[in-house]
């Protein structure tokens, strides 16, 4: 249990979390049914008989409860990384507990752990879309006269959405929670509503008529399955922000909140539907009053801008998380709140989202057509934290095969079943998440493959210090004032940018220090262990500087924390040196693939300045360009 589960004076933090949970966790699960049953009524032909509509609405509280309260709720979460979450947490707690000679293994959860968590940039680029599109779509329930106005008016929320993440959300971000309690609160009621009014559609808690809808049907309920799906689109979000909300909070959120108005909503869009077979139109908005549709619109408005903004959010700390363990180049992160970690702004990922976001809803026009694009990345990262979670059971909780296998086989059977009807939507858009998260996945793996070669044909070089140290320590090298920091790519404690300045400058400062940063796969590296110093020569020092990957990497920060552990550097008047290395394709033997090598020097070539991503004094940072033959 957690700590705020067993001590009773900590329950006002703990409604404070939940509250918190509902503007980042629930956003996208929160506003799920403002599309999700017209789509599913759709997909089941329309006008639905009271069996089918009782049929349909157990499907989609028995995958509310399987996924979500169950898979996510009691078990993914359990699956922390030192108490962080996410696809690749999860990847790194896995493979960290598989030994080398099973290789294999260890690369088949590398590469689900990285697939999946590129699938989640296509999840990014739809849950705006969709959200905006649906809610404001409301209006149609009023009067069509607004009708040509809701692209636009998308659009135009959308831009500034995404022109609003450079500023951060610390700020209105402390709104999110309230809006999104009033939002529960209003859907939960309009639900109750018409659940009193047809008390009969209760008996869908039955499991029976899920499973008879599903053998009636056989084959058929698979276009079904695909509309129930989008009911628990955003589940992964509990586990992706479990590190600064906690397990607690967000379990409190779901079971008391969340759910039940969820169950209420669903349950009475579905009593309007068994008690007007001829409805038309979305049944979410049919259920208010005519004068509370307008408020409502609004009220939807605001949800969906929280929902996209926790996406949008999540995506900047999945691409922080990938960068700090190697899986993608460095890119300008600024930090836009002093109290929270997670409040962070991505420039490069903003802007390359807001011009697919805004593609997306140009082209589709519409929440019903974009339904069929979302999903298919999803259900395809929901597979594979399964896959992965049964690597827990075993290697991380050390259960026995047979318990691993039972209760990570239901979910795989739930799983399987959404990847295949999502599969079905490969036509109608849903190629478009699946083409993107490839491309990123493949971006991934070069960049992995490009910086172990690199790494590799440094390491060539930098065998032979032991000349250098000779040559300082029987005085040969001059010695001027200053003090030098050489920023190495390697664990080397000479390397070869620093005896090639010697050999170019014919002299070396007189006190220097060469500097190594380390990304552990671990959420965060105790300040006591942030810096470990080597002293290698006469005024010469080696310092190794250990981040975890969701801490914000400040080299001067850390340096000061060295300073305490012996070495003597004067950070007001050091000058740091780093190089730029300029990737060529090798003259007798090829390391990358030419493919490769052209995707790697891009990647390369555009990553940002090693002064930009450990915050280093820009006018006492020199660059050293040299080649890499690869």
């Amino acid at each position: 249990m957690d700590k705020l589960d067993r001590n009773p004076a900590d329950r006002p933090l703990k409604a404070i979390g939940a509250l918190t949970a509902l503007g980042i966790v629930y956003g996208d699960l929160g506003t799920s049914p403002l599309y999700t049953y017209q789509t599913i009524v759709a997909d089941a032909g329309g006008h639905p008989s009271a069996r089918v509509a009782l049929g349909l609405l157990s499907l989609v509280i028995w995958a509310l409860i399987v996924t979500v309260s169950v898979k996510y709720c009691v078990f993914v979460m359990r699956a922390d990384n030192s108490g962080e979450g996410g696809i690749l947490a999860l990847m790194s707690l896995v493979t960290k507990r598989v030994g080398g000679e099973r290789s294999k293994t260890t690369a088949a959860l590398v590469a689900m752990g990285l697939f999946g968590a590129a699938l989640i940039y296509g999840d990014g680029i739809i849950t705006p879309s969709i959200s905006v599109l649906s809610a404001l779509e409301g209006v149609n329930v009023v009067t069509t006269s607004l009708q040509p106005y809701v692209l636009p008016a998308a659009l135009a929320i959308l831009v500034i959405l995404f022109v609003a993440q450079r500023w951060g959300t610390a700020r209105i971000g402390r709104l999110f929670g309230p809006i999104m309690l009033v939002w529960f609160a209003v859907i939960g009621l309009l639900g109750l509503m018409a659940v009193i009014r047809h008390p009969g559609v209760l008996a869908a808690i039955d499991p029976t008529y899920a499973i008879g809808f599903l053998v009636r049907h056989g084959a058929r309920s698979l276009f079904v399955l695909g509309g129930v799906f989008l009911a628990i689109t955003g589940g992964e979000a509990l586990y992706a922000d479990m590190g600064h909300i906690g397990r607690a909070p967000i379990r409190a959120a779901w079971s008391f909140i969340v759910l039940p108005a969820l169950l209420l909503s669903y349950a009475g869009q579905t009593a309007l539907i068994i008690s007007d077979p001829g409805l038309s139109g979305n049944p979410f908005f049919r259920l208010a009053p005519g004068w509370a549709i307008i408020p409502l619109v609004v009220l939807a408005t605001f949800a969906t801008i929280i929902a996209s903004q926790a996406i949008i959010t999540g995506a900047f700390s999945l691409t922080r998380q990938a960068i700090q363990l190697g899986w993608l180049p460095g890119v300008i992160i600024r930090q836009t709140s002093d109290e929270e970690y997670g409040q962070i702004y991505v420039p490069s990922v903003n802007w390359l989202m807001m011009v697919a976001t805004l593609a997306l809803t140009w082209g589709f026009g519409s929440s019903a057509k974009l339904a069929g694009a979302y999903g298919t990345a999803v259900s395809t990262t929901m597979l594979l934290t399964t896959a992965l979670l049964f690597n827990a059971m075993l290697d991380v909780w050390r259960w026995p095969l047979w318990v691993a296998a039972s209760v990570s086989g239901v979910f795989l059977l739930v799983d399987l079943g959404f990847f295949t009807a999502n599969l079905l939507k490969i036509a109608e858009g849903g190629w478009i998440p699946l083409v993107l998260g490839a491309a990123i996945f493949i971006a991934m793996r070069t960049w992995r493959r490009g910086i172990q070669a690199m790494r590799a044909r440094i390491d060539e070089e930098e065998k032979a210090p032991n000349q250098l140290m000779a040559d300082l320590a029987a005085g040969r090298v001059t010695r001027v004032p200053g003090t030098a920091v050489f920023l190495s790519r390697t664990d080397t404690a000479v390397p070869i940018m620093l005896t090639r300045h010697v050999a170019q400058m014919g002299a070396l400062q007189e006190r220097v220090v060469t500097l190594t940063l380390v990304f552990e796969e671990v959420p965060r590296v105790a300040v006591a262990d942030r810096a470990q110093v080597e002293q290698i020569g006469p005024d010469f020092w080696h310092v190794r500087v250990h981040f975890g990957f969701v801490e914000v990497p400040n080299a001067m920060v850390a340096l000061a924390s060295a300073r305490a552990n012996g070495c003597p550097i004067d950070l007001d008047q050091a000058v740091f040196f780093a190089a730029r290395d300029h990737v060529v394709r090798g003259a007798t033997s090829h390391r990358l693939p030419a493919w490769r090598r052209a995707i790697f020097s891009v990647m390369y070539r555009n990553a940002v300045r090693s002064s930009d991503r450990f915050d280093l004094p820009a006018d006492r940072f020199l660059e050293v360009g040299r080649q890499v033959e690869l």
